[in-house]
C-alpha cells in the first residue's frame, strides 16, 4: 500500500496534522497502535486528568462553603460511577474524532508501525499479520511515555506510572507521590480529595521545580493542607512490598526514615518514544535524551520525515505538538510556516492553577535580560474575594526600555483560562499600556491582568505603590 502521506500517531499533534492536510486536499493515512484516536493526552493524560480535577474541585468547593454557612455534609464517593463518567467523557472524544477522520476521507490505519527505510513502514496490524506501507512524506506524531525508574520496577500493582493512577482500581488509604511536578500534584490532588491520605516527596528544594517560585508558594500553602506531608530534598532509596503496602525508604534531611503506604505513584517525567520504532533505519538524528532532531518547518535530517510534538523535544505539550503539526502540513504544502511563537502558554492544573506564557523571572536572570517585573495580588480583586480566594498573584514581566510585554505569570483558580490573553498579547508584541487601557470587565478574575499592567505604570486604583517616574510614562 503506498499512501503519500503518513502521519504515525493519532493524539493532538497527528490528527492536527492530518485533518488539515486532508482539508488542504491531501492523501493522508493515519497510523496509530490505539483503537482509539486522541494519542496519550485524551485516553491516558489531558482529558481523563482534568475530568477527575473537577470532581475534586467540586468536593471542595462543597467544603469551602462551610464559611459561607452552608454544609453539605462529608461526599461519598462512588468509584466505579467517576470511573465510568470519566470514561464517557473519552469516548464522546474520542468518538467524535473517528467521525471528523471519516468525513474528510482519512484513511486510518490501527497498529504498531517500524521504519524498515526512509520511505516504509512495517505495520503490524492489531487484526493480525502485517502491511507494508510506502510513502512519499511521514510526519512522526509518536509522543511520549511516562519515565520509569528501574529501581522501582519491584513488579507490584501498588506501584503506578500516572497511566495507572488515571484507571481509579480504587481510593488507596495513603498513596505516596514520587515527584513533585505538575503530574503528581496533578493526580495528588484528586487522590487526596477523593478520599486518600496523600504525601509527596520531591529530590530538589521545592515543588514543581523550574516554575517561578512566587506561582508555586500559594499552591505549596494550599497543598501543605490538602496533603498529608510535602518532604523535599527527600530520595527515595528503595522501595519493598509488604503485600498490604509498599514500604518506601527515604533519605532526606531527617536521616533515612521509611514508611509503608498503600500505593504509590511514580511520577518523575516523560521520555520521547523515539525508540523501537526502527528510525536507525531512517536519516533522521536523535539527541542525547531521545528527541528528534527539526527545524524550524518541523523537518528532520531526513528529506522525508517531518516529526512534530513531545517526540521533538520540550516542551511537553498538547497544543504545542497540535501547532507543531499544522505547520509541517504548511510546509509541506509549500507555505512558508515556521514554528516560531513567542510564547507557549503553561498550565498546572492544580488547585490554585498556575500558569504562564512567555519570559520567566528564572529565564530573565539566567539570560541578564533586564526587566521591571509587576504583582498584582488577589486581595486586592473584589471577584477574588468574593470567591474566596485572594490568595492568588497575577505577575507581568515588562520590558523596561519599550514597555513590552515580555511575560506573564498567573496563580488562582482559572490561571489556565486567564493565561490565553497574555499569550495573545506576548505574540503581538503589546506593550503594558495596550493591556491597561483595553477595558476589562467587572468584578472578574480577569481584570488582573489589566490591574497589573497598570501597576507596572504605579497608577493601579486598588492598590498604592507609585513608582517615582510614572509621571514619564
Amino acid at each position: 500500500m503506498h499512501a503519500p502521506l503518513v502521519v504515525l500517531g493519532g493524539g493532538p499533534g497527528g490528527y492536527a496534522a492530518a485533518f488539515l492536510a486532508a482539508d488542504l486536499g491531501m492523501d493522508v493515512t493515519i497510523v496509530e497502535k490505539d483503537p482509539r484516536l486522541g494519542g496519550t493526552c485524551l485516553l491516558r493524560g489531558c482529558i481523563p486528568s482534568k475530568a477527575l480535577l473537577h470532581v475534586g474541585r467540586v468536593v471542595a468547593e462543597a467544603r469551602e462553603m462551610e464559611e459561607w454557612g452552608v454544609r453539605f455534609g462529608s461526599p461519598t464517593v462512588d468509584i466505579d460511577a467517576v470511573r465510568s463518567r470519566k470514561e464517557k467523557v473519552i469516548a464522546a472524544l474520542t468518538g467524535g474524532l473517528g467521525q471528523l477522520a471519516r468525513r474528510r476521507n482519512v484513511n486510518v490505519v490501527q497498529g504498531q508501525a517500524r521504519f524498515t527505510a526512509s520511505n516504509t513502514l512495517e505495520v503490524a496490524l492489531d487484526a493480525g499479520g502485517s502491511e507494508t506501507l510506502s510513502f512519499d512524506h511521514c510526519i512522526l506524531a509518536s509522543g511520549s511515555r511516562p519515565a520509569r525508574i528501574p529501581a522501582f520496577d519491584i513488579g507490584s500493582p501498588r506501584v503506578m506510572d500516572s497511566t495507572g493512577a488515571l484507571e481509579l482500581a480504587d481510593i488507596p488509604e495513603s498513596l505516596l507521590v514520587i515527584g513533585g511536578g505538575y503530574i503528581g500534584l496533578e493526580m495528588g490532588t484528586v487522590y487526596a480529595e477523593l478520599g486518600s491520605r496523600v504525601s509527596v516527596v520531591e529530590l530538589t528544594d521545592g515543588l514543581l521545580p523550574g516554575a517561578d517560585r512566587d506561582l508555586v508558594k500559594p499552591l505549596h500553602k494550599r497543598l501543605t493542607n490538602l496533603f498529608e506531608a510535602i518532604r523535599l530534598q527527600t530520595k527515595v532509596v528503595r522501595l519493598e512490598d509488604r503485600g498490604e503496602g509498599i514500604e518506601v525508604f527515604f533519605d532526606g534531611p531527617e536521616g533515612e526514615t521509611s514508611q509503608v503506604f498503600s500505593r504509590v505513584l511514580v511520577a518523575v517525567g516523560r521520555r520521547p518514544n523515539s525508540d523501537g520504532i526502527g528510525l536507525e533505519n531512517t536519516g533522521v538524528v536523535i539527541d542525547g535524551k531521545g528527541f528528534v532532531a527539526v527545524d524550524a518547518q518541523q523537518r528532520t535530517a531526513d528529506p522525508s520525515i517531518l516529526a512534530i510534538g513531545d517526540v521533538c523535544g520540550e516542551p511537553m505539550l498538547a497544543h504545542r505538538a497540535s501547532h507543531q503539526g499544522k505547520v509541517a502540513v504548511e510546509a509541506l504544502h509549500g507555505e512558508p510556516a515556521l514554528f516560531e511563537p513567542r510564547a507557549i502558554p503553561a498550565v498546572v492544573f492544580t488547585d490554585p492553577e498556575i500558569a504562564w506564557a512567555g519570559l520567566t523571572e528564572h529565564e530573565a536572570a539566567a539570560t541578564g535580560r533586564e526587566v521591571e517585573i509587576s504583582r498584582y495580588p488577589w486581595a486586592a480583586s473584589g471577584r477574588a474575594h468574593a470567591l474566596g480566594r485572594t490568595d492568588g498573584l497575577t505577575k507581568m514581566l515588562v520590558d523596561p526600555e519599550t514597555d513590552t510585554v515580555l511575560g506573564v505569570g498567573i496563580v488562582g483558580p482559572g490561571a489556565g483560562e486567564l493565561i490565553a490573553e497574555a499569550a495573545l498579547a506576548i505574540e503581538m508584541g503589546c506593550s503594558a499600556r495596550d493591556l491597561s487601557e483595553t477595558i476589562h470587565p467587572h468584578p472578574t478574575l480577569g481584570e488582573t491582568v489589566a490591574f497589573s499592567a497598570e501597576n507596572y505604570f504605579g497608577v493601579a486604583t486598588e492598590i498604592y505603590r507609585p513608582r517615582a517616574d510614572a509621571a514619564s510614562r
